[in-house]
């Protein structure tokens, strides 16, 4: 089996849906990404390929997806390509393919931390909230080279 690793960010809020038969919850996301590039004619140019994901671990999608990943978050997602294939209504055969998340991890923004709320040097809680001023250096110090 391959493994796919994505990186890019959620196209809307996930579903949690639950099945019919048995009542497990699953999580249903778009996740969008981007890539850059440069034409021939020397003209930057870019293009966004989204992908759908379902993550089937109901703890995962209950405990962690529901509720940190919004629309717009950055995520990492692990998983494999599976072919999705369904009749429509209309006697169509659709094909799809979809991601089947076997691993994710949301890098939310973070937040400005409140004046009496403390800050631990070089922990961000997996968070993708920029460069830590932590861990005894001062942005502010001129550079000694």
């Amino acid at each position: 089996m391959q493994t796919l690793t994505l990186e890019g960010y959620l196209a809307a809020d996930p579903s949690i849906l639950s099945a019919q038969a048995s009542g497990k919850k699953r999580a249903s996301f778009r996740v969008l990404e981007t890539t850059r590039f440069r034409r021939a004619s020397g003209e930057p140019g870019e293009r966004t390929t989204g992908f759908n994901c379902i993550c089937f671990n109901e703890a995962t999608a209950e405990n962690y997806i529901q509720p940190y990943a919004r629309k717009g978050s950055r995520v990492v997602i692990q998983g494999h390509v599976e072919n999705d294939t369904w009749t429509g209504k209309d006697g169509v055969e659709h094909y799809d393919l979809r991601v089947i998340v076997s691993d994710i991890r949301v890098k939310n923004r973070r937040e400005t931390a409140e004046p009496s709320e403390p800050r631990v040097a070089g922990s961000d809680g997996g968070s993708d909230g920029g460069v830590d001023a932590g861990g005894g250096y001062d942005l502010n110090d001129d550079i000694p080279f």
